[in-house]
């Protein structure tokens, strides 16, 4: 069986592809790494997530040149960016439980993209519970009595009406 030389076509087609894999590779400049923030639910509004700019280890000049936007596929932008200073803010208050639900984790995420080059960053920022759902009891006061030879890490079931 004798080998069989590639018809032109083929050879084309291959040829087109290794230089349009080759241009893409130069032309888009792509950022290895990604940032994540972890910050307490219901911040007011402006407060300070982190410094991006210093995070990504670019200067303020690139910033503003590339004009530094956030992309997010979200209908409520949560975030900031302040290309001015190069931090990165809360625009509008999270509320954990509205965001995520009961989950036991909760985040959401975004790329800060900058043009000429292009460049994408993307960022998470996790929202940490804060315990704003203080438990209320009836009684000020509740007295258990607990035997002497009650087992070493025993439970005790309070009454549902705060104690007897």
């Amino acid at each position: 069986m004798a080998f069989q030389q590639p018809s032109r076509k083929w050879r084309f087609l291959f040829c087109f592809q290794w230089i349009q894999a080759v241009l893409l590779f130069c032309s888009s400049h792509t950022v290895s790494g990604h940032i994540r923030y972890s910050i307490p639910e219901e911040m007011k509004k402006d407060s300070l997530i982190g410094h991006i700019a210093q995070d990504l280890g670019l200067d303020l000049k690139r910033l503003r040149a590339g004009r530094a936007r956030i992309v997010t596929g979200e209908s409520v932008q949560y975030t900031e960016l302040k290309a001015d200073k190069g931090t990165l803010v809360v625009s509008e208050r999270i509320d954990r439980e509205q965001l995520c639900g009961e989950a036991a984790s909760c985040s959401f995420s975004f790329e800060v993209i900058l043009e000429n080059p292009m460049e994408l960053h993307p960022v998470t920022i996790e929202v940490l519970d804060v315990n704003d759902h203080s438990p209320v009891f009836k009684k000020a006061h509740i007295m258990l009595e607990i035997s002497e030879s009650a087992n070493l890490g025993a439970r005790f079931v309070l009454d549902k009406r705060g104690g007897s």
